[in-house]
């Protein structure tokens, strides 16, 4: 069994910031890619963020320079950090990990439960 768990979600304030982290947790041999995506009402879900096992990262255009993905492989978890957050960021934000669970069974995608993040004065 795998778990993902998030925290760090809140109320934020324009032009301010928030860090969010996720940690996996279970029978882990080893994690692939790790990301973040986020869901706003009323639009489709979108990846914002993502990480390789080597550290490669790929954003969303509408995140690039603002925040910023990176992992503690010891620690399974990853982290997002966001800064000079605008409404628009407003959304939940779901973290997921491709895991090895097993030596010999395909790896898996596992998801978070999210954690709302709400940009507001």
């Amino acid at each position: 069994q795998v778990r993902l768990v998030e925290s760090g979600g809140g109320l934020g304030q324009p032009g301010g910031s928030l860090r969010l982290s996720c940690a996996a947790s279970g029978t882990i041999i080893s994690i692939n890619d790790m990301g973040w995506d986020r869901q706003a009402p009323g639009k489709q879900r979108e990846l914002v963020a993502s990480i390789t096992s080597g550290g490669i990262t790929n954003y969303a255009d509408s995140v690039k320079g603002r925040f910023t993905i990176s992992r503690d492989t010891a620690k399974n978890t990853v982290y997002l950090q966001m800064n000079s957050l605008i409404p628009e960021d407003t959304a939940v934000y779901i973290c997921n990990a491709d895991i090895r669970w097993h030596w010999v069974m395909p790896t898996k995608d596992y998801w978070g439960q999210g954690t709302q993040v709400t940009v507001s004065s």
